[in-house]
């Protein structure tokens, strides 16, 4: 059950104020407990029955495994892993295909960033077949994105940090790659970065049919852009929490939307404590601490929870207290907003996702947690 909290920034005067919003109760239910170093959850139908399913990546174990919906029957993937960090699912054939990185560390001297396509035989619930395509020093965010807008998504490669850098400052320029499926040959894409890259976010920032790739790191959030001419362009959009390197920047980073108004939504600084709300106004993005109260942040996700049209924000950390909350915006620019417990205290969040997992056409929430080694979904009412 939800409670409320007061958390609020200051607004301007003559501010267009909201009727209080009205979330939804949401229900809880354990799927699994046990996945030490429990990092990403993902949700994709994998035996294609039309209902999403849950894979969960848990770091410090040898088994990828998914969840087979609805009675969450545990699947094993891939044994014998070491250290995986992400994922994603390409979903558009016949039988779906997952990219991992594994073998990471943050150290890039540790770290070989290997990278593995993984196939199904006809069974999605026997053990895939694995095939190594890259060696990338800390690979660590995977994505998809329709770069060129032809629906043919690629695999976007975001490193930690650059193959020579150490902590704790980290210090050189992070590359940033990509892998078109089938030839799985590595592309680039540009080394802008410096120091931490951290989370990387895809999204149509122009309207104009074509993907773009925001990254969230030491340097800031940034924007890079596949151009009509294959060249890619790279623009600073924000550069996160002011204070000095390597304190400084943002670690993850989404994009919401209130009404026909985009935001963006921040943890930082790395891991940080902030939750960061960036409004537009004419043209520079206005920066806003929302939450300061995290210990590791490490999972954020704007969504439209109660069909309002208006996206609230689902945050949470993996440090002491680990918690789930949702941000509403109480005002038409969502300069002011209000936090409310998701699950406070039971879920060191790690990675969260919105995703109707029951089929009633509602959106459900499922995270994983880290320090709880836990799986959890939150069933809307």
């Amino acid at each position: 059950m939800l409670s409320k909290i007061g958390w609020f920034i200051p607004w301007a005067a003559g501010t267009l104020m909201l009727n209080p919003v009205e979330l939804p109760q949401f229900t809880e239910h354990t799927i699994a407990t046990g996945l030490k170093g429990g990092y990403q959850v993902v949700a994709a139908d994998l035996n294609k029955d039309g209902r999403p399913d849950l894979i969960a990546l848990a770091s410090d174990m040898p088994e990828l495994v998914w969840y087979e919906n609805p009675g969450w029957a545990r699947h094993v993937i891939a044994r014998n892993q070491s250290k995986m960090i992400n994922l994603v699912v390409l979903e558009s054939g016949a039988q779906p295909v997952i990219v991992l990185a594994g073998g990471f560390s943050s150290e890039a001297k540790n770290s070989p960033g290997i990278v593995t396509v993984l196939e199904p035989d006809e069974d999605v619930r026997r053990p895939w077949k694995e095939r190594e395509i890259d060696r990338l020093a800390t690979s660590h965010r995977l994505r998809l994105a329709d770069i060129d807008g032809t629906g043919k998504k690629v695999v976007v490669n975001a490193p930690l940090t650059a193959a020579d850098a150490g902590g704790p400052d980290y210090r050189g320029r992070t590359p940033l790659v990509y892998y078109r499926p089938g030839e799985w040959k590595r592309l680039w894409i540009g080394d802008e970065n410096e120091g931490v890259l951290h989370g990387i976010c895809v999204i149509d920032w122009d309207g104009d049919g074509r993907e773009e790739i925001l990254t969230a790191g030491f340097a800031g959030i940034h924007l890079y852009k596949f151009g009509t001419d294959n060249r890619w362009a790279h623009t600073e959009i924000a550069k996160g929490d002011p204070a000095p390197w390597p304190k400084c920047g943002a670690s993850d980073i989404a994009v919401g939307h209130l009404g026909k108004r985009r935001f963006l939504c921040s943890i930082e600084p790395w891991h940080g404590n902030q939750v960061v709300v960036y409004r537009e106004e004419k043209g520079n993005w206005l920066r806003q601490v929302i939450d300061g109260s995290f210990v590791d942040g490490h999972a954020i996700w704007p969504a439209d929870l109660n069909g309002d049209g208006r996206d609230e924000i689902v945050a949470g950390f993996r440090g002491k207290g680990g918690s789930v909350y949702i941000y509403t915006a109480e005002d038409e620019p969502g300069a002011r907003w209000t936090r409310h417990d998701l699950d406070r205290g039971g879920m060191c969040a790690a990675s969260c996702v919105v995703v109707d997992l029951n089929g009633d056409g509602k959106p459900d929430i499922a995270c994983i947690g880290s320090a709880t080694a836990n799986l959890k979904w939150y069933e809307r009412r």
